[in-house]
């Protein structure tokens, strides 16, 4: 149902529970929460029930306002104390907030003891209070009871890396094999979880063996492509482009630009890129179209990447928090001791969860310093052009973040070229920067736009770079490749969000 229906249902039925639900679910996939709000908080007032409280609190979760939120789902809860729903997804909200979730939890864990989505929010909530060890130690308890339980598998192998195990993120996943080497969905996992490491290495050893295990799958075709994209020396081979399997051509044809970049069949790359952006308008292959334009000499590249209102570099001085309160506020978050597996972090840590959601009051005061930067950056882009990546958005919507969190790089640190395929608009904000050491070169610490993923080999720098400085905000299409040039020593403290595409 449309917004307009919704509202209209609503509207005409201000009594009815279910319609004002209909009205909160369609607000949220609409963008029109703060429409649908004030006629939420008007029918609390007059009937407060559970499920109204509820989606009050849908409401305010969605636009980062937490704390209202945490005050609405307390509400519902008391109506309602044996609803699981409400119980989760207050202790999720609590998470987000910032504030220890834990008894929340445990809370909702006495009314479904076996809900998957449960145990991994208290896993995530015993990591966020610096419990990691306990946290893969319940996990591991509860997968040895339930070794095809996949999506724990997954969630046990990024909090092994975030706590500086990754060399160990997939052995849940092996021993589950080894009592079950025929389980596909085990197989397809492990094949995941790999891919999202960057572990392409290892695609093809993992096939071997499940194969020789009597296990088969057709996601194995699209792991094989994968495995021949990265390593296959001819230009075209055939687990990559073989015509036989049309269905998974859909998931390859980013694998194909890519693996032809990498090499060198430029022309080819350029024909390919054309096809594919008739139906595929997504990040990575806008990045991989940048590439083979800029390599081409393709007019297309300034019109792609390098107009001038694309890269914002503002000074934020006047409307951060001070710098040394924001800093110690970060490094308290940072409770991990390894990286995520599937980020561009090279040697230092990142926050969980959405940081602009937290109800620190300095926190609070960032989210509106990068919303009122993101406003004026949308306002001074050129004129609406429904063929653009950043041009062919809507301008006229609230700003609403895809993601939020911080990087505290050590002393080496880096982050890989990359790019952001759930954003529209990225950034990086510096807070803390290391001082210059002695020999280190000039550029140490930049960052960095339109290097691609140096596993591709290509010889093309990057056409930008920005020498950080505290406060410092710089915005840009998520689809631009962009990394940090390493530093020596010290530590480099940023915040970073991505902007969602209007709705």
């Amino acid at each position: 149902m449309s917004f307009s229906a919704a509202l209209a249902e609503a509207s005409s039925r201000p009594a009815d529970s279910a319609a004002l639900e209909q009205l909160a679910g369609s607000a949220v996939e609409n963008g029109e929460e703060e429409r649908a709000l004030p006629i939420l908080a008007r029918a609390v007032e007059t009937s407060p029930t559970a499920r109204l409280w509820q989606g009050k609190a849908f409401l305010e979760r969605s636009l980062d306002e937490h704390e209202l939120a945490l005050a609405s789902y307390a509400a519902a809860a008391r109506l309602a104390p044996d609803n699981v729903r409400i119980a989760r997804d207050r202790a999720e909200t609590t998470l987000e907030a910032g504030l220890d979730a834990r008894p929340l939890y445990e809370e909702a864990l006495a009314l479904a003891p076996g809900n998957g989505l449960l145990r991994i929010g208290m896993a995530r909530a015993r990591a966020a209070a610096g419990e990691g060890e306990s946290a893969i130690a319940e996990l591991e308890a509860l997968l040895e009871q339930a070794p095809a339980w996949t999506v724990g598998h997954e969630q046990l192998a990024q909090l092994k890396a975030t706590q500086g195990k990754a060399a160990e993120a997939t052995s849940s996943l092996e021993r589950a094999l080894e009592r079950f080497p025929g389980a596909q969905p085990l197989w397809e996992t492990l094949l995941y979880v790999q891919l999202r490491r960057g572990a392409y290495e290892s695609l093809s050893d993992i096939l071997l063996r499940a194969r020789a295990a009597g296990v088969n799958s057709p996601e194995f075709r699209i792991y094989d492509a994968i495995h021949a994209a990265e390593f296959g020396a001819e230009t075209h081979p055939a687990a990559l482009f073989d015509p036989a399997h049309p269905e998974i051509d859909a998931a390859l044809g980013r694998w194909r630009v890519r693996h032809l970049l990498r090499v060198g069949a430029l022309d080819e790359a350029l024909r390919l890129v054309d096809a594919q952006l008739r139906g595929d308008r997504t990040a990575e292959l806008y990045a991989y179209a940048a590439t083979a334009w800029r390599l081409a000499d393709d007019p297309r590249s300034e019109w792609l990447e390098r107009h001038e209102p694309f890269v914002s570099v503002v000074d934020l001085s006047d409307d951060l928090p001070p710098l040394d309160v924001l800093g110690d506020t970060l490094r308290a978050l940072h409770v991990a001791k390894g990286e995520y597996l599937n980020e561009s972090v090279r040697g230092g840590t990142q926050t969980d969860g959405p940081l602009f959601s937290r109800i620190d009051p300095v926190i609070r005061q960032l989210r509106k310093a990068a919303v009122g930067a993101v406003e004026k950056y949308v306002s001074a882009l050129p004129p609406t052009d429904g063929d653009h990546p950043l041009l062919r958005e809507r301008r006229d919507r609230r700003v609403r973040f895809s993601g939020s969190w911080s990087v505290r790089l050590r002393s080496g640190g880096r982050h890989a070229n990359h790019v952001h395929p759930q954003g529209w608009i990225s950034s990086a904000l510096y807070v803390a920067l290391p001082p210059k050491s002695q020999g280190e070169a000039d550029d140490a610490g930049w960052f960095t736009l339109g290097e691609p993923d140096e596993r591709l080999g290509l010889q093309l720098g990057p056409w930008r770079k920005i020498e950080p400085k505290p406060a410092q905000l710089v915005l840009f299409p998520s689809w631009m490749w962009h990394g940090t040039v390493p530093f020596a020593e010290g530590e480099r403290l940023t915040v970073a969000f991505d902007v969602a595409p209007p709705i």
